[in-house]
């Protein structure tokens, strides 16, 4: 197969190999999100992004919670992991609060506003406004401010993430993550927005999508206080992570489990469904005639042979697709019929090659108790002993 690259692509392509080993965070980027996916379905497990490996003392945004320390309780081993629940792993739960998702009603704006300039304009003024009441922790006035300048500005993701800020600080953290989702949709590339989303979700004890946008955020633009957050929600999303895939490695050794199981079982079935037809259409002791054999009669009724075939090789038989074949042919049938009710009617037939070569092949197959009682000696075939020629004495009756 060729190569369909030319040597250009092939330089840009180690070249971006290269960067990937250097910066493997950037596999995560919006932009490569097709590779990512490709990755994930092959099995791959991606690293979870870091950035820069500096110390931070706790800064938090002035809440209740804000401050956590790394859980030191032992990890639950990974056996009891294997069994237990999600909500049974082993979290550090400490500034996790409980939010109200009723809280989440802030005016949105008009998506489909026309906005004009002088619109654009008292937007920025309003924001401006709404900067300075949050400096002054005038929170209720901030809100106010940023949905007046949404209403003016609905198309500005700026302005929805900074709104979502304040709720933050309020600690309405379904109305935060709102706003921040919206943002989103208008600006896929908003740090701001991942940044105080994530925030929300790890106050939420949603520590796996607080890891997530956490690292979304560090990608856009680095800033120490998101990087800050991101190192306290790391170790509960890397237990989370391990347990789920645990969780999916048994769920899939279940199902081949379970596959298996239900293979076997359809095999049992099909063999005992052709035992029994077998059982039901053979001579065999209670069978009748052998099927596929062209009417030939039940092998353990003949008569005179105490049966052609004991029921291991009969069903030998007819798993053989050259016997059966064979006996198709009515005058192989009808000779085998009556070698078993007559051992010395072999003698009719020792030369008749069609016949011959039949019980050839039986023995050739299933050795003597393939073939009929009955041999090539022909009266001794059928279990039938002759009795030993009389000697006599070449004297008796000269004198």
């Amino acid at each position: 197969m060729s190569c369909p690259f030319n040597e250009e692509q092939l330089v840009q392509l180690k070249a971006f190999v290269e960067l990937c080993k250097a910066q493997p965070q950037i596999i995560h980027h919006p932009k490569l999100s097709f590779f990512k996916d490709y990755l994930v379905s092959l099995g791959v497990i991606l690293p979870t992004a870091t950035f820069g490996t500096k110390s931070f003392t706790a800064a938090g945004d002035g809440q209740t919670g804000s401050n956590f320390k790394e859980n030191t309780a032992k990890a639950p081993s990974s056996e009891s992991e294997d069994t237990e629940p999600e909500s049974d792993v082993e979290l550090d739960m400490e500034g996790v609060i409980e939010g109200d998702p009723s809280e989440a009603t802030q005016e949105m704006g008009d998506a489909a506003k026309e906005i004009t300039d002088e619109e654009r304009d008292q937007s920025d003024e309003k924001r401006s406004e709404a900067m300075g009441a949050f400096s002054e922790q005038n929170y209720e006035g901030a809100i106010t401010l940023y949905t007046e300048a949404i209403k003016l500005n609905p198309q500005s993701a700026l302005l929805y993430a900074k709104r979502g800020q304040v709720f933050l600080k309020m600690n309405m953290l379904y109305a935060c993550i709102k706003d921040c989702t919206h943002a989103l949709e208008l600006n896929c590339d908003s740090a701001a927005a991942y940044k105080f989303r994530g925030r929300a979700y790890r106050l939420l004890g949603k520590f796996d999508a607080a890891s997530h946008d956490l690292c979304e955020s560090l990608k856009i633009d680095y800033d120490d206080q998101t990087n800050e957050w991101l190192n306290e929600v790391k170790p509960n999303a890397e237990k989370l992570r391990q347990h789920k895939l645990s969780v999916q490695r048994k769920k899939e050794e279940k199902e081949h489990r379970e596959k298996l199981r239900r293979a076997r079982k359809a095999q049992e079935a099909r063999a005992n469904a052709a035992r029994e037809q077998a059982e039901a259409g053979a001579g065999i002791p209670g069978f009748g005639g052998m099927p596929g054999a062209g009417g030939m009669p039940g092998a353990g009724g003949m008569p005179g042979a105490g049966g052609m075939f004991d029921k291991d090789v009969f069903y030998k038989l007819l798993s053989d697709p050259d016997l059966m074949a064979a006996f198709e042919d009515p005058e192989v049938t009808k000779a085998c019929y009556d070698v078993s009710s007559n051992p010395a009617n072999f003698a009719k037939y020792q030369n008749n090659p069609k016949v011959m070569a039949v019980l050839e092949m039986m023995k050739k197959k299933f050795g003597d108790q393939g073939v009929p009682r009955f041999g090539t000696d022909g009266a001794n075939a059928g279990g039938a002993t002759n009795p030993e020629p009389k000697s006599y004495d070449d004297d008796v009756g000269l004198d």
